[in-house]
């Protein structure tokens, strides 16, 4: 069985939360705790994931910390629209400090679960800082495809660029599996659609928005990127596909 996935680890719906969980700083009592654990295994069950109870932690840090979220920084270049529905959108992320893990497990879906497990668990004190960083908005997850061009390769890359506050001199994560890595300026075709993210929703992402593309050599083939927004407490929650543009 997969563990929690990265979804099910960014925090809980607003209406889901008890206002003296989310708002209050102090540590939580054995109650709430066991409260907020127990909600987090009852989410993650739906989706044939388990929490295991060392997370326990990590999950009341993040919880106390949901509003700790920033938006990764990018320009916007160009949006593609039609009959007044966005196709798709042209970005450029600047060059910046990402937190990353590299995981290999059978299923897309368990790649992106272990490796956000570990960031967690960077965000929440296993760092050289000692201390909760944040963390921003989207969560990114690199896919390659396989040779045939239909499946996805089992090594997954996800990450988060690091706020602000800890772009020039990043705390250094406590698990060596955890790599904060300097990434160059990237161009990016974006697409939004709602729900999961699972291996069968991204490949027909990437093949709908291939479609709407259609053949050319300005963006690359061989691996994409997939953004994650919201937690599984939002109804429809907001995804991406991105395409990397060869050149800026």
């Amino acid at each position: 069985m997969a563990l929690i996935s990265l979804e099910d680890l960014e925090g809980l719906d607003e209406e889901q939360q008890d206002d003296d969980i989310t708002d209050n700083p102090e540590p939580m009592g054995e109650e709430d705790s066991e409260r907020l654990l127990s909600h987090w295994r009852a989410v993650a069950s739906t989706h044939q994931v388990s929490v295991p109870t060392e997370l326990t932690g990590p999950i009341q840090e993040m919880t106390r910390n949901s509003q700790q979220r920033e938006p990764a920084p990018f320009m916007a270049i160009s949006c593609q629209e039609k009959i007044g529905e966005v196709m798709y959108e042209e970005r450029v992320y600047p060059a910046g400090k990402w937190a990353c893990v590299t995981q290999g497990e059978e299923l897309y879906e368990q790649s992106i679960s272990m490796s956000f497990m570990k960031l967690m668990r960077f965000i929440c004190k296993e760092n050289s800082a000692g201390r909760h960083l944040g963390m921003t908005v989207p969560v990114v997850s690199t896919v390659h495809v396989t040779d045939d061009g239909k499946t996805l390769d089992k090594s997954v890359l996800t990450g988060f660029y690091l706020p602000a506050a800890f772009q020039n001199q990043p705390p250094q994560p406590s698990d060596p599996d955890v790599g904060v890595v300097q990434r160059e300026a990237f161009r990016v075709v974006s697409r939004t659609f709602f729900g999961t993210t699972t291996e069968e929703t991204v490949t027909l992402q990437i093949r709908l928005l291939r479609e709407l593309l259609g053949t050319s050599e300005d963006h690359r083939s061989d691996y994409y990127m997939v953004a994650v927004y919201e937690n599984p407490g939002v109804t429809g929650r907001h995804n991406e596909i991105w395409f990397i543009r060869r050149n800026l």
